[in-house]
């Protein structure tokens, strides 16, 4: 098994600084796509690889709705959130980017559930 390298201090501040990029220009709503521009979209994360090549933008629409066809036109219009982050963007290279729900939300909260579960409780209690 091999083990994953932790990201460096660029590749998180290059990470982050899509992130704000992003999030701002999905809160302007002139992506002129109907479905992302009503949406409202949080992007919780941008992990971005070793080369500064490809970013994978991690978001979630406001209670989870409709994110498939979120996500679906986000991929579509991903040439136009590029041209955006390359205006201000401090790199040489502008990133490829690529959406992704996040799902980390509801694994956290898959987990808080299990945890409070009767079974869980007996055998934290017992210990």
């Amino acid at each position: 098994m091999v083990k994953a390298k932790a990201p460096s201090q660029r590749q998180l501040r290059v990470g982050e600084e899509i992130r704000h990029i992003l999030a701002e220009v999905l809160s302007r709503g002139l992506s002129g796509d109907e479905i992302i521009d009503s949406a409202s979209i949080t992007v919780s994360e941008v992990r971005i690889s070793p080369d500064l090549m490809n970013a994978t933008v991690y978001v979630l629409p406001l209670g989870g709705l409709h994110v498939p066809e979120i996500l679906k036109a986000l991929k579509e219009k991903s040439w136009y959130f590029r041209k955006e982050v390359a205006r201000k963007l401090t790199t040489r290279v502008t990133p490829r980017l690529v959406f992704q729900a996040d799902l980390s939300f509801d694994e956290a909260d898959r987990i808080e559930k299990l945890l409070k579960s009767p079974k869980v409780k007996k055998d934290v209690e017992g210990a």
